[in-house]
């Protein structure tokens, strides 16, 4: 069974309200109730021989949804602190950034321009172990749109649920919250770890 993770050291963050955090956690634990039940009602229908039926068509395409919203919600809490710090522009990660996007000012350029974007979703950088190479993306819906095979290694927030308390339509103020947040250790972990494995 999956567990909800303890995310309290994000609260305090500047920017973010206790109560929103304290909602979103919430939200989370959601998901991961969600998906645990999903799990459950599958094996069972799996031991009683319904994979057949159109319940456990529709279950089984839900939990993509359901798992997908404990999962980057975990690496949204994961990136993200109280006293963020910027990033080191010595650390392989920066370097990367800039190697890839032309410039880190670039990168962060478009990763805000990508969380902007009219509509409910997620931005995300990626990485793509394949082709070594990191980029932005838009999700619009926790089980649609994923990037088969790429990797996610900064995951942004963007449903209505994460900044509507405390900024009301104003994403971008919600977005410069987000990067003064931002636990770049942790991200730069990601990444090394995928590097490490290509």
């Amino acid at each position: 069974m999956y567990e909800a993770k303890n995310f309290d050291h994000v609260l305090g963050a500047k920017g973010f309200s206790d109560t929103m955090l304290s909602n979103h956690f919430t939200l989370y634990q959601g998901y991961v109730n969600n998906t645990n039940k999903l799990v459950d009602a599958l094996n069972s229908m799996l031991k009683e021989g319904k994979t057949g039926t159109p319940e456990f068509a529709e279950l089984k395409r839900r939990f993509g949804w359901e798992w997908n919203g404990m999962r980057l919600h975990e690496y949204y809490f994961g990136n993200m602190t109280k006293g963020g710090k910027a990033l080191d522009k010595s650390s392989v990660f920066f370097k990367k950034l800039a190697e890839d996007f032309g410039s880190y000012e670039n990168w962060e350029k478009e990763f805000r321009a990508v969380g902007a974007m009219r509509g409910i979703g997620w931005a995300i950088l990626y990485f793509d172990p394949l082709k070594n190479k990191l980029f932005n993306a838009w999700i619009n819906e926790h089980d649609t749109g994923h990037l088969a095979g790429a990797v996610p290694i900064l995951v942004m927030d963007v449903f209505e649920h994460a900044f509507m308390t405390d900024y009301g339509l104003k994403r971008a103020d919600y977005i410069e919250a987000f990067f003064a947040a931002i636990q770049w250790a942790q991200v730069e972990e990601r990444y090394e770890c995928m590097v490490g494995e290509t």
